[in-house]
């Protein structure tokens, strides 16, 4: 199903979030914490406008964006500071789902069909101000761009009666009536603007709202109603919590139906606590919220497995999972690829802080980058050779010396795994 999105917007200038364009009042000085922030409170996106000036700027600008998009956990459109391929490359190789080109800029129309050819249609949206420009670019624009942002509010109507592209409408003041007047055309994919970045808390109702208007949106709604769970004999149904990154079992905890209920309506887990025998918001009084990403029922509807993104502390303890007490351990091999990785690379890591005598690792530090990337490049040469001949162990051996050189590279960068993921995840 196609949804309509809530689409928030961060002006960065000088590395704080401002208001807008034309206004560079600070709303916040920690951009990062405030696209964690959106992304918490159930946007669907978020645009990000590079307001830097001067080469220096924009660079930092990028490390903050990249830092952002880490952060953030919904897709990131990365606008401003575009005038040449390169810039392009930068806010996706940045982190960015999407890098915006700007139609006032002539250069920015011309390096259209060159960049979507490059890095993909889906890759490549266009910030338009009026009608004009989208009926002025309408074969380029259908041929090569993903979606449209109407930056600006006036000649919004025209524009939309006059694009057979999907849009994104700024909005700057909360109108409900407007809202569901946009959102009700089919060509409006979202709503974005200060209307949004003003009422990020009540995203939750102002999708309630459009649900209920037959406006189709991305909610909570549940595929299975209380009334269908097996419930033990304290009408309650077990909870099992995992980090929806690393699988990782955080804590146990139950639901009644209030509370099943709630975690719904806010996305934020809501528990009943059986020994204060009230309802518990997960990180009310200790800021450890833990936000929804996912509730599954097992095979008997009696216990339910939410993943979940994880703030701060699971456990009262201050310990990340409720479970460290060890009772009994068999040796194993951890099979776990994601996991095995991270083991190796933790090694890795902690040979470049605390360097051993004799270490190979350490040897490649030492040596530095142009070493690195020769070992690298011989690896890789080795893999090639290993494919040619029949027996299949060769390339798995040249396979596991390719990535351990290429963790040390990394370790060698500081990029990490979980980065690495995520780039792969949104190919």
């Amino acid at each position: 199903m196609s949804y309509k999105k809530f689409i928030p917007c961060i002006y960065l200038y000088r590395g704080d979030a401002v208001k807008g364009f034309s206004d560079h009042t600070i709303i916040d000085t920690n951009p990062v914490a405030l696209a964690k922030f959106y992304s918490d409170n159930n946007a669907d996106e978020l645009i990000v406008y590079d307001m830097s000036e001067g080469d220096a700027e924009h660079e930092e600008a990028l490390d903050l964006i990249k830092a952002l998009c880490n952060e953030a956990e919904v897709p990131v459109i990365g606008a401003g500071n575009v005038r040449r391929m390169e810039d392009v490359k930068k806010l996706l190789y940045a982190g960015c789902k999407k890098a915006a080109l700007n139609y006032s800029r002539p250069e920015n129309v011309e390096l259209t069909e060159e960049v979507s050819l490059k890095f993909g249609r889906d890759k490549i949206v266009a910030c338009v101000s009026d009608a004009e420009t989208i009926t002025d670019n309408a074969f380029l624009l259908s041929q090569y761009v993903e979606e449209l942002i109407l930056v600006k509010e006036k000649g919004l109507k025209e524009a939309i009666s006059v694009s057979k592209m999907p849009l994104i409408a700024s909005v700057p003041e909360v109108s409900l009536d407007k809202i569901l007047e946009l959102l009700s055309k089919d060509n409006v994919r979202g709503i974005s603007g200060y209307a949004i970045n003003q009422n990020a808390k009540e995203l939750l109702a102002i999708k309630a709202l459009c649900q209920n208007n037959g406006i189709a949106v991305n909610t909570f709604e549940p595929e299975i109603r209380w009334e269908e769970f097996k419930l033990n004999s304290d009408g309650h149904v077990t909870v099992v919590v995992q980090d929806y990154k690393t699988d990782e079992v955080l804590m146990v905890a139950y639901m009644n139906e209030e509370a099943y209920n709630m975690t719904l309506k806010t996305g934020k887990m809501t528990y009943y606590s059986r020994s204060r025998q009230e309802l518990w918001v997960k990180g009310e009084t200790s800021g450890h919220f833990q936000y929804v990403k996912s509730l599954m029922a097992d095979c008997d509807k009696d216990t339910i497995l939410a993943k979940v993104s994880q703030i701060g502390a699971a456990c009262h303890t201050g310990a990340h999972s409720c479970f460290f007490n060890e009772i009994m351990t068999k040796e194993y091999e951890e099979t776990n690829p994601l996991r095995v990785f991270e083991q190796v690379f933790d090694v890795i890591k902690d040979r470049k802080i605390h360097p051993k005598e004799g270490s190979y690792t350490n040897y490649l530090f030492d040596k530095g980058i142009d070493k690195i990337l020769k070992k690298l490049g011989e690896e890789a040469t080795e893999i090639v050779i290993a494919a040619k001949n029949p027996n299949a162990n060769e390339v798995k051996y040249e396979i596991s010396d390719f990535l351990y050189h290429m963790m040390v590279l990394m370790a060698e960068k500081n990029v990490t795994w979980e980065e690495i993921t995520t780039e792969l995840a949104q190919r």
